[in-house]
């Protein structure tokens, strides 16, 4: 399993506000995306690409993944938005991310748009990954494509609010159950976006809460779709970082029991161990299945920065 960069914490931060730009430098996110999108009206966007190329230039953004959302493709800022943004801060630029998208053809189209700057400034050809936000009824139908649609494809993207609106769903509360409804509304979209983003091998994101006061219902949101494998979360406030970064990282007590799982079977199949294909630990029977489970776990463990708190000794005989 290759080693993750975490994303569990997403950090929109709009580009038309330097203020803002300067104060997600010292905040706690694994990822900040600058936003030329709905962030950013109409007549900001000219200067919020400047301000966007600044930020990301000066520096002091640590380990952060550095993100921008561009503009989707039926406007007419997405071509500017690429050339001014990669043209001016590409050596300082992780990901673009792309908004609405519809079909394969669309990723593909910023693949190739990506490739022209990237060559014309001199920067590494494919370096510069691309994250697809699913927000439309379309979108989700052609997920799979999309997921596969380009080698630069790192990230999958649930966006409710579009998609809420894109499907007529009937609410306006965006993320939230809703108490008409005997479930949750938003599980086969989840499940279906999570599903193209593993058969592709890349990471899934769910989207953002919007009533950012309301730090227990973001984890209650939050929760549902880290239990279904998501690794991350978007986060409009400062005050839902830590919540992601607890929510999507596995507990103290998950991580180090997939440690031991890990270093149980690898002694059970070794020589010493009588090249075993199961093996106990403790009370419980591991074997191949239960290593994939385990990596999953310890991988995300790592990538969230945990330490071990346990070790794992040979039974004896």
């Amino acid at each position: 399993m290759a080693e993750l960069r975490s994303r569990r914490s997403n950090l929109a931060v709009p580009g038309s506000n330097p203020r803002f730009l300067d104060k997600a430098r010292g905040l706690d996110a694994d990822q900040v995306f600058l936003d030329l999108e709905d962030a950013c009206a109409p007549l900001a966007k000219p200067a919020a690409r400047k301000n966007i190329v600044a930020a990301l230039t000066e520096g002091g953004w640590g380990d952060k993944i550095r993100t921008v959302r561009v503009n989707d493709w039926t406007t007419q800022w997405t071509y500017q938005d690429v050339i001014e943004v990669v043209g001016g801060a590409g050596a300082d630029l992780d990901c673009i991310m792309l908004p609405k998208v519809q079909d394969a053809g669309q990723v593909q189209a910023l693949d190739m748009l990506l490739a022209q700057v990237e060559r014309a400034h001199g920067l590494p050809v494919g370096r510069i990954g691309i994250e697809a936000q699913i927000e439309t009824a379309q979108g989700l139908v052609n997920v799979n494509q999309i997921a596969f649609a380009s080698p630069r494809i790192e990230t999958i993207i649930f966006g409710p609010a579009d998609f809420m609106a894109s499907i007529n769903m009937k609410s306006l509360v965006v993320g939230a159950l809703h108490p008409d409804y005997p479930g949750d509304p938003f599980h086969y979209i989840l499940m279906q976006i999570l599903m193209a983003a593993r058969a592709r091998g890349v990471q899934a994101i769910d989207g953002p809460f919007l009533q950012v006061r309301d730090v227990d219902a973001f984890r209650e949101v939050a929760r549902r779709s880290a239990m279904l494998g998501f690794d991350g979360k978007w986060v409009l406030h400062p005050g839902q970082i830590d919540a992601a970064n607890e929510i999507y990282a596995p507990s103290q007590a998950d991580y180090d029991h997939a440690e031991l799982i890990l270093d149980a079977y690898d002694w059970a199949t070794s020589e010493a161990g009588g090249a075993k294909g199961s093996a106990m630990l403790g009370d419980e029977m591991i074997d191949e299945a239960s290593r994939k489970m385990a990596l999953v776990i310890a991988g995300k463990g790592r990538a969230a920065g945990l330490s071990r708190t346990s070790s794992f000794t040979p039974p004896e005989g």
